[in-house]
């Protein structure tokens, strides 16, 4: 006995430098790079150009929230010069951000009206700062509105480490030197969408035209920039959001306009399962490219909430596919479901699974941790109450991947039994960046999508690290 234990013992000693070894190979992946470069895989995302809606600008300044930072922009600035219909979308974690709080009582306070800019920091949060963080939060917005000569015009947004107080006078001061950098071009856009950035690897800034059905000649512009790349999961998917549009939509319609969109967006993206104390999404509409404005119930109406969600969406993907240390991007559509609710809670469950996640890394065609997660995500916590409705019959239930080349689907499990998997067609499919796992439920006709990603020993590495 003494000498098998002795030789566990050294083992166990040679263990962490192995691991760490190990781990090293394992983390060399083309999808992923050491923080503070952007993976190869990733510069692709990064626009080189834009069409920027008419009548915004915007910056990013560097200003030095965390002391360390004397080169990257941390202080965005994104303003209209004319006042503007505003709606958001905030996060629902119980503890809520100074300017997630500020932000929300604005609005209702201004009904979506005479909203001008956004201002936003990045390296602290400004959450669970108590009244504090408040103060602070409405400093930096009326610093901004002095800038702009308005009163209750600006949007504040924070992110970055909860529990500490902004260096608010760093931020106040840098205001005006904000606000004199802003411009319309697109290297002034890239700047601010970087500006917002926290472990993201890249700037997550898009922009599109679109036209509406009452003004077919006049071409509408809409730009919006987000970041996050860690703690990120509904309600909302640390993740912020601005959008901006030239397109004349009504105060009073911009917020269903703005949920609904979000729901099919924002609010189906995962990467770790937490949701942020500072998630926001706002929408800003300055109605300068002229037109009829666009009221809720009208054909225009309509065409730009399809056009938003859209924009949402492909806003919402470059998070997921920015996921802290990922190296998929990966898509769970489940299908056949007999509720959307039902097909939107078993997505979310496969979407936060570690065991599902390490396995994509792995390229491991383990089916079987897809199945248990679809099996268990409808069940009631215990003390909760229970949930009949049969939504998952494993008789009924069909797993495959669809590969992204246009490739016939890998068929895992049909109707509940196992299928003599191809592995070197399975390791061939793990092995693409971008993969769609199919849940098809055999119990109805409604569907839900869910966009996440895989976790890698560089996920643990950065938030490991993230404060030191």
């Amino acid at each position: 006995m003494g000498g098998l234990r002795a030789s566990l013992l050294s083992q166990l000693r040679l263990m962490p430098g192995q691991l760490a070894l190990n781990a090293q190979r394992a983390s060399t992946r083309s999808y992923s790079a050491p923080v503070g470069s952007i993976p190869a895989a990733k510069k692709k995302y990064v626009p080189t150009k834009g069409t920027y809606p008419l009548g915004f600008r915007a910056s990013g300044t560097v200003v030095g929230v965390k002391p360390g930072n004397t080169t990257k922009p941390d202080l965005a600035f994104l303003a209209s010069d004319r006042p503007c219909a505003a709606a958001a979308v905030f996060t629902k974690n119980k503890f809520q951000a100074a300017p997630v709080t500020f932000s929300r009582g604005l609005l209702e306070k201004t009904n979506n009206r005479g909203i001008q800019g956004v201002l936003v920091n990045s390296g602290c949060a400004n959450a669970v700062t108590g009244k504090g963080g408040l103060e602070d939060a409405e400093k930096m917005a009326r610093s901004a509105d002095q800038c702009l000569g308005q009163n209750d015009g600006t949007l504040v947004m924070s992110t970055g480490v909860i529990g500490q107080r902004l260096p608010i006078d760093k931020i106040v001061n840098n205001v005006p030197a904000a606000h004199n950098a802003l411009g319309s071009s697109h290297e002034h856009w890239l700047a601010c969408a970087k500006a917002i950035c926290t472990t993201d690897t890249f700037p997550k800034l898009i922009s599109r035209t679109f036209s509406l059905p009452s003004s077919p000649g006049t071409e509408y512009r809409i730009a919006g920039m987000t970041k996050g790349a860690g703690m990120i999961h509904p309600n909302m998917a640390t993740l912020l959001g601005i959008i901006t549009t030239d397109a004349p939509i009504s105060a009073e319609a911009l917020p269903s306009l703005l949920k609904y969109s979000v729901d099919r967006s924002f609010n189906s993206i995962t990467i770790d399962g937490d949701t942020s104390t500072n998630d926001t999404v706002a929408l800003l509409a300055n109605g300068a490219a002229g037109g009829v404005e666009v009221a809720e119930g009208s054909a225009d109406y309509e065409a730009f909430r399809e056009v938003l969600t859209g924009f949402a969406t492909e806003l919402a993907q470059l998070i997921v596919r920015d996921g802290e240390g990922a190296t998929k991007f990966v898509t769970i559509r489940v299908t056949e479901s007999a509720s959307e609710e039902a097909a939107r809670r078993i997505a979310s469950t496969i979407a936060r699974s570690p065991l599902v996640k390490t396995a994509l890394y792995g390229k491991d065609a383990n089916w079987g941790r897809i199945l248990c997660a679809t099996g268990y995500s409808l069940v009631s916590e215990p003390g909760m109450p229970i949930n009949d409705v049969p939504e998952v019959v494993p008789e009924k239930t069909n797993v495959s991947f669809v590969p992204t080349d246009g490739s016939a689907e890998l068929r895992l499990l049909v109707n509940g039994e196992p299928e003599q998997v191809d592995e070197t067609r399975a390791a061939e499919i793990l092995e693409h960046e971008d993969l769609e796992i199919l849940v098809r439920l055999g119990t109805g006709d409604k569907q839900a999508t869910y966009w996440t990603c895989d976790y890698s020993h560089e996920y643990i590495t950065i938030n490991g690290d993230y404060r030191t």
